[in-house]
């Protein structure tokens, strides 16, 4: 039986990830052939439709990499759907205290959410030896990362971060940094630093896990450095802009 995310990020691991934008089962592949560990399916920003998320996933399992998907907004009828597919969680984006508990209702089932149950699905098998079962190993294996994205949300963090059923806490740099007046900057600019402690103090308080990305910042150094600062989640940007930025590299060999 495979260890799923959500305890792999319990047990300390430190993992990486990408996120994709691209939407092409051979990306997932070659993400997973490349040793990374996990991948976040974009919907917020991407023209994603449910019959290619289903493909993606598919491959994401085959491959071995576990597959988040990031939603729009907190949609329990979309949150549902993707969690039918077996999806390893669900990513939020601008998370507060209300929009957590509205995530953790829409993604747990009952007695600790109000998911909706239907057993004919991909992620009970098509159909489940014993549904009890199937839906407390779902809640137990289901992750849940809110994005924080917002000076509001760092102003209450420590309430974010002690919601019950959010499993860590996503810092999304480059709307906080528009956010915190800073826009574009990375976690070497003193504002955005200053907001990175604080989402680790929380989350080490509340026993939740820290994840965030480099953005463009694809350099050794800063990644090790923001593993050091207590990231266990470190995301290698977008598909499309690691694609994007390798591209540019080799162009620039004959220039």
């Amino acid at each position: 039986m495979k260890t799923s995310l959500r305890e792999r990020f319990a047990r300390g691991d430190s993992l990486t990830g990408m996120i994709d934008f691209i939407g092409a089962p051979m990306v997932i592949e070659i993400l997973a052939r490349a040793g990374i560990d996990f991948v976040m399916i974009d919907m917020e920003h991407c023209p994603m439709d449910m019959d290619r998320l289903a493909h993606l996933i598919r491959a994401a399992d085959a491959a071995g990499i576990a597959p988040l998907v990031r939603v729009p907004e907190v949609d329990p009828g979309l949150i549902k759907r993707i969690l039918n597919l077996d999806a390893a969680g669900i990513v939020i984006p601008h998370g507060n205290k209300e929009s957590c508990e509205a995530l953790v209702r829409a993604a747990r089932y009952a007695p600790e959410g109000e998911r909706g149950a239907c057993p004919i699905v991909r992620a009970t098998g098509y159909w489940p030896d014993d549904w009890s079962a199937y839906a407390q190993k779902a809640n137990r294996d289901i992750m849940l990362l809110p994005l924080i994205e917002d000076a509001e949300a760092i102003d209450d963090i420590e309430a974010i971060a002690a919601v019950p059923g959010i499993d860590g806490l996503f810092v999304g740099p480059y709307d906080l940094s528009v956010s915190v007046g800073a826009p574009g900057a990375d976690f070497d600019h003193p504002a955005m630093s200053k907001a990175l402690d604080r989402v680790t103090a929380a989350c080490r308080q509340h026993s939740k896990v820290v994840v965030t990305t480099i953005g463009d910042r694809q350099e050794r150094d800063y990644s090790r450095n923001l593993v050091k600062r207590g990231i266990q989640g470190l995301v290698f940007a977008t598909d499309a802009l690691v694609l994007l930025q390798a591209c540019k590299r080799m162009v620039a060999f004959t220039r």
